[in-house]
């Protein structure tokens, strides 16, 4: 990106921090985004490495912008850098063509704290390439918008006996001391409040499914504004504040939800349960002021549900990987992924009908309730026929066309999170004889459109 201004923001003897920054200007033509763009460096005395965020404002009455992706890339002579290293379990060395695509270097967020090149990558702020279009930023003709990025700390380590391996093990110590620096007080910008600017949050989640109520050891928790119960999966644009954090509960002790990390606003708590389905929203706004310590007491999570489970298929743990994946031909084999493990079940990768088949001893006049839990879809469309399924019977349950997300294509095994629940009369079934659910992806025209299943169950009518 080409500068229209550089400044020097701080030059002590311990920090330096320097801005490089464009401007829209109306003039300048059709391919100049209309985007105001700060980048900023920092260096501070005793560190080996760089500091680096950015800032993004849209002006009011600037022309409208669509931004699918915003990332952090540094292009590196392959001549020298020839060890990647995105994990423990993923390293290689030295580094050859052992991929088919840039997707098969991805990660979680969550899990991507430390990643780089080694001489003998790219970190994205966000990308609807997961989580479909609803993660993009859109905006309006004339409308404002401001949203900061980072920071990013790109570290620049060495070992004279040059092994790989000694120096991932630095990097990863390094990375849980930043952890601990977070939110950094160094930064300059007044859009990155600094600890006593923010405030915390605690408080313990509780699960009622089956069984008496419970506390959770764990869960994933977004605080976010308001909105209903997942939304901020799909506003991204509006998600100034979005954090998000892992949960570790004792059952004993409260669940401390990020001291000193929020900043000042108006939130939302959002969660989500490995094991449990659903969505989890605290329907009370969270009011966070600079130094409050808010108590939120103890939440319970009512999982959806009417009734005991009669069968299930599949982990609700928001990802496709203990379903089964067809094996790619040899040449594309992904060498970060080789597993043993044993799978069940399909992905859906092109249009087809999947038949779950099941006895019942009984059957009640009641309603029973299908749950299908998708952890990605691409265009895509479910139908559901519960014992029939010949052409021109229309379907007991469809889901409409689904999903923008498109991770299959993308070797991913998770991207946005659907829940589907469909009632089913008890009319539909039979006792003593085999019963058959068909789901169908219903949409054709290329490979694309395309569902990965999270879990499924059926329930029987509440009693």
């Amino acid at each position: 990106m080409a500068c229209t201004e550089f400044k020097i923001i701080a030059q002590t003897y311990d920090q330096i921090e320097v801005s490089f920054t464009v401007k829209w200007n109306p003039s300048a033509g059709r391919n100049v985004i209309p985007l105001y763009i700060d980048k900023r460096y920092i260096v501070l005395r005793g560190n080996s490495g760089i500091y680096t965020y950015a800032i993004f404002e849209h002006l009011a009455g600037w022309s409208a912008l669509n931004i699918d992706r915003a990332r952090l890339a540094f292009k590196l002579d392959k001549k020298w850098f020839r060890y990647l290293a995105i994990s423990d379990e993923r390293r290689l060395s030295p580094l050859v063509v052992q991929v088919d695509d840039k997707y098969q270097y991805s990660s979680d967020n969550k899990d991507s704290h430390v990643h780089g090149w080694i001489s003998s990558g790219p970190h994205i702020f966000f990308s609807n390439h997961y989580a479909g279009l609803g993660f993009g930023v859109f905006l309006q003709n004339k409308e404002p918008w401001k949203k900061m990025f980072g920071s990013i700390f790109v570290y620049h380590n060495s070992d004279a006996a040059t092994q790989p391996i000694t120096l991932w093990q630095d990097a990863k110590r390094q990375t849980a001391a930043e952890i601990l620096k977070w939110p950094y007080e160094f930064s300059l910008s007044l859009d990155f409040p600094h600890s006593r600017q923010r405030g915390s949050v605690q408080g313990r989640l509780f699960v009622h499914d089956v069984g008496p109520t419970k506390p959770e050891r764990s869960a994933y928790v977004v605080f976010a504004p308001p909105g209903a119960a997942g939304s901020w999966q799909d506003t991204y644009k509006l998600n100034k504040r979005t954090v998000f954090i892992r949960a570790i509960n004792s059952g004993q002790r409260p669940v401390k939800m990020g001291a000193s990390q929020y900043r000042a606003g108006i939130y939302n708590l959002y969660a989500s349960v490995p094991g449990i389905i659903g969505d989890f929203k605290h329907n009370v706004y969270i009011i966070i002021k600079p130094g409050s310590v808010i108590q939120i007491g103890n939440l319970v999570y009512n999982s959806p549900r009417n009734g005991p489970t009669l069968w299930e298929i599949g982990i609700p743990d928001r990802t496709g990987s203990e379903f089964y994946v067809p094996d790619p031909a040899p040449g594309l084999v992904n060498k970060l992924y080789i597993s043993t493990q044993k799978k069940t079940f399909n992905n859906v990768y092109v249009p087809t009908t999947w038949q779950i088949k099941f006895y019942l001893k009984t059957v009640s006049r009641g309603i029973y309730t299908l749950r299908i839990d998708l952890v990605a879809a691409h265009n895509a469309q479910l139908q559901v026929w519960i014992n029939e399924a010949n052409a021109g019977v229309k379907p007991h349950f469809t889901t409409g066309r689904i999903g923008r997300e498109n991770a299959i294509a993308r070797h991913g095994i998770h991207a946005r999170y659907w829940l589907f629940s469909a009632n089913v009369a008890g009319s539909l079934l039979v006792t003593n004889r085999v019963n058959t659910i068909y789901i169908k992806q219903f949409n054709v025209g290329t490979p694309f459109p395309s569902v990965i299943y999270d879990y499924i169950r059926l329930e029987a009518p509440s009693t």
